[in-house]
């Protein structure tokens, strides 16, 4: 068995037999194909769900400190980043950015999963954030099926500033996919703004989650 299949199996049994998730929409996950996984993002644990749960390999981007950490616990999150396909990306590089979402093409590119949050960081405060334009931006791009996925409860399980991860249940709602024109990378803003609020609108509806106008901001301390 491959080791991210591995990685994966032993995180999806940990979690259903700890949290006993619901998984909803798991039909809507394409079989083959380039897909972007679009997720809100409540929790820090909420990629290795969504990397244990779907139905096939979802890299996501992840600072790159994980990857170059020293000592034992170094070895051990740069082999779990490396094993999930994580991504790595340098510190205060926007995840959400034109430059760094090309290092997604490739992914994409192979027909495989790429995931990225459209808020950018972790809500804190519960609300669904402004969706940065950096996943219309791979939409229009790619032309690559974007697939909206709402977590609901998963900050129970590490609430934000918190080492200590605790069993409670929590719910992935997996949307129908969302098609774009593709256009390449020479559209317009606007474009890229109007597919962007499309995909905020479809995890809105999947979560239920009061809605900021406003971008998310990483806490300064």
């Amino acid at each position: 068995m491959k080791t991210f299949e591995l990685t994966r199996a032993s995180f999806r049994a940990a979690l259903r037999g700890s949290c006993r998730p619901t998984i909803e929409g798991i039909e809507n996950f394409p079989d083959a194909g380039p897909v972007i996984v679009a997720p809100n993002h409540l929790s820090f644990l909420d990629s290795i769900i969504i990397q244990a749960m779907m139905p096939r390999k979802v890299a996501f981007f992840a600072k790159a400190e994980y990857f170059t950490a020293k000592g034992p616990k170094g070895a051990a999150m740069r082999w779990f980043f490396s094993s999930v396909g994580s991504i790595p990306v340098e510190r205060g590089e926007q995840a959400a950015s034109v430059a760094a979402l090309r290092t997604a093409l490739d992914v994409l590119e192979r027909n495989e999963a790429f995931g990225i949050y459209p808020e950018g960081t972790r809500s804190r405060d519960g609300k669904l954030y402004r969706g940065r334009t950096g996943v219309g931006w791979l939409a229009l791009t790619t032309g690559a099926p974007v697939l909206p996925v709402g977590l609901i409860g998963t900050e129970l399980l590490q609430p934000a500033g918190k080492m200590m991860v605790r069993p409670k249940h929590f719910t992935v709602r997996i949307g129908k996919p969302l098609y774009f024109e593709r256009t390449g990378p020479e559209h317009s803003l606007p474009a890229r703004r109007s597919a962007t609020d499309q995909i905020m609108d479809a995890i809105a509806d999947l979560t239920g989650q009061d809605r900021s106008h406003s971008y998310n901001k990483a806490p300064s301390d």
